[in-house]
């Protein structure tokens, strides 16, 4: 019996690419596919989740959106990796400053996923286990924005399971070194390691939830094109 189509995505076997991009937001992820790709197809809009493939200097590349949360991105991710034959999946998503010499509209790349969530208990492991990025992808990530001019800074990411969160203790992680706030990339880390894949969270910082800084939903949607072609580049 084929795991294909599941109950999330309605594409058929071969139609995404090897490489995936995942941003958050459906709509950024057609604004990719349209601004970027060549001959992008939709091969996916189950619950509105926007997913397309065509290619980018003559590379074969796919694109769909992961919604919010590890819940998500972790169903997308699991599909995509072990029903779809996807090996890479970079996540091209916002977060919010935690080290305060980082601004918004910077650049960030998860060399590594903190957590504050219970995905990876399913593992069963005897122990906390650290999520990680892919060498291979970060490392061309790093050369890809250092070509462009791009100072995009790598470190740790916090994946919190809270976006209003009533315990308010971000400056607990900063002193620890922590980039940024996001919501996805340790569950997508988790997935890529227990399937043997590649996985890559590459973050431009939307707001500053230490001042209220913070940009609109059309700028997040619209304008954080840098790490749109970072990703593009290393597919």
């Amino acid at each position: 019996m084929s795991n294909t189509p599941t109950p999330h995505i309605s594409a058929k076997p071969g139609d995404f690419a090897e490489t995936v991009l995942m941003p958050g937001d459906p709509l950024r992820a057609k604004f990719i596919a349209e601004t970027f790709l060549e001959d992008a197809v939709l091969v996916n809009n189950v619950r509105g989740v926007q997913g397309y493939t065509g290619t980018y200097k003559g590379k074969r590349v796919s694109v769909m959106a992961s919604g919010m949360g590890m819940p998500s991105i972790g169903i997308y991710s699991y599909e995509l990796f072990n029903f779809y034959g996807v090996k890479n999946i970079i996540r091209v998503g916002t977060a919010g400053v935690i080290r305060p010499d980082l601004k918004v509209r910077d650049i960030v790349i998860g060399q590594g996923a903190c957590t504050n969530s219970s995905f990876g208990n399913q593992f069963n492991l005897p122990g906390t286990y650290a999520p990680i990025c892919s060498y291979e992808l970060l490392r061309k990530a790093v050369d890809a924005a250092e070509n462009m001019g791009v100072n995009a800074v790598v470190g740790n990411l916090y994946s919190s399971d809270c976006f209003y969160d009533d315990s308010m203790r971000l400056s607990d992680w900063q002193k620890m070194g922590v980039l940024a706030v996001e919501m996805e990339a340790a569950a997508l880390y988790m997935n890529a390691a227990r399937a043997g894949k590649n996985a890559l969270a590459i973050c431009t910082i939307s707001d500053n939830p230490f001042t209220g800084e913070e940009t609109t939903a059309e700028e997040r949607q619209m304008s954080f094109t840098k790490m749109m072609e970072i990703a593009l580049e290393i597919a």
